[in-house]
């Protein structure tokens, strides 16, 4: 790891994630359980924070879910958190399926005493909500000249509000502020200049089509799109090889001409 590298004193690195559905903090788990030198995984929600409630009061929750300037992690129940409840509840599926036929059936899992406590082992957590995460957009933008986006400022003030900003510390940065302009302007304007290739994005057609809700519907939609594209690569694959074979039989009759042209010359 560089960050262990440039920092002989740090031994394990910690990681701040921002997380609505549990997935690379998951990732993360594993990768501690197989050896990385990984010290506390760090939850960053923003106002869907089913999952900071869980390690801070043992409350897994279901509420509705906010709407929030970033959206993906706007979720109200995280299905990659299945998995890890499977290993605390120590590797047995009949606790686990305990746990989640409650959890179906009250929209709650409440756990206390050990099992929180093991659970707070590996993790910590926090909770920005959305005047927390301009803040901190801001700030950084000030202080450093660095354009977060939503998502990476969640996991930014995180560490912010647990006292974590060391350089034992990696926070996970999750896309280009680009992407969200009408969230950051509420923090930075004007807003930097985004890159070439993805402003040309705004200008550019969309495209979208209608389906009823309805499986059978749309199931027979995606398979008469993959239809027509393997058609149209198909096509487009002909037409390749068509260009091929004319640039093959032009490079050829070059060659030939001027082989023809270099023994006309020796006799």
């Amino acid at each position: 790891l560089r960050v262990t590298d440039k920092h002989e004193d740090v031994q394990a690195v910690n990681y701040s994630v921002p997380t609505g559905n549990f997935g690379d903090i998951l990732a993360g788990y594993y990768s501690k359980r197989m050896g990385l030198p990984i010290g506390k995984l760090i939850v960053a929600t923003n106002e869907n924070d089913i999952l900071h409630r869980f390690f801070t009061k043992g409350e897994y929750h279901r509420y509705d879910i906010a709407e929030t300037i970033s959206p993906s992690m706007d979720i109200c129940v995280s299905s990659n958190f299945e998995r890890y409840l499977y290993h605390l509840a120590g590797d047995d599926p009949t606790t686990l399926a305990s746990w989640m036929g409650a959890f179906e059936s009250t929209g709650k899992i409440t756990l206390t005493g050990k099992k929180l406590e093991e659970a707070r082992k590996d993790f910590l957590s926090a909770r920005a909500d959305t005047a927390m995460t301009l803040q901190i957009i801001k700030e950084y933008n000030d202080k450093h000249q660095y354009m977060l986006c939503p998502h990476s400022a969640v996991g930014v003030s995180a560490i912010h509000q647990l006292g974590e900003v060391n350089s034992a510390t990696v926070c996970l940065a999750t896309a280009h502020e680009a992407k969200f302009p009408d969230a950051c302007k509420r923090a930075v304007d004007p807003l930097p200049t985004p890159p070439t290739q993805l402003s040309q994005l705004f200008s550019m057609k969309t495209r979208s089509s209608r389906c009823p809700n309805d499986l059978k519907v749309v199931q027979s939609f995606m398979e008469s799109r993959i239809e027509q594209r393997v058609a149209s690569d198909k096509a487009l694959g002909d037409v390749n090889a068509k260009y091929k074979k004319m640039i093959f039989g032009a490079a050829f009759a070059v060659i030939i001409s001027m082989l023809v042209t270099q023994l006309t010359k020796k006799r």
